[in-house]
């Protein structure tokens, strides 16, 4: 059974710091992009940041850059993203997400689209953690 499991979530003061975990399960981790997704109340759900399993590529949202950090254990399968200055406006329920990797797509390509295109179709996604950033 194919699982993704997402945690770490919890309350944290403005420009407090967590970690979220992705554990996974029943695929072959190495074949896979990995993304951070979240949703805020009333707002679409958005990509925050990805990780190719085959080479270590990352890329980051612009609203995220230089303050959350992306990382993978591929021993583990478990996908970290570390989140530091938190803003109100990161809360949100965050979500991990696996997109495969195909032959012949770039990994730089591949980490950039999981993230910018809204919608774009994920093939397992987890339940979700919430993160609540008090002001």
């Amino acid at each position: 059974e194919v699982q993704l499991v997402e945690s770490g979530g919890g309350l944290v003061q403005t420009g407090g710091s967590l970690r979220l975990s992705c554990a996974a399960s029943g695929f072959t981790f190495d074949d896979y992009v990995i993304g951070w997704f979240r949703q805020a109340p009333g707002k679409e759900r958005e990509g925050v940041s990805s990780i190719s399993n085959s080479d270590g590529r990352t890329y980051y949202a612009d609203s995220v850059k230089g303050r959350f950090t992306i990382s993978s254990d591929n021993a583990k399968k478990t996908v970290y993203l570390q989140m530091s200055r938190l803003k109100p406006e990161d809360t949100a329920v965050y979500y991990c997400a696996a997109s495969h990797i195909v032959d012949g797509w770039s990994s730089v390509l591949h980490t950039i689209t999981v993230v910018t295109i809204p919608g774009y179709k994920m093939d397992y996604w987890g339940k979700g953690t919430l993160v609540t950033v008090s002001s």
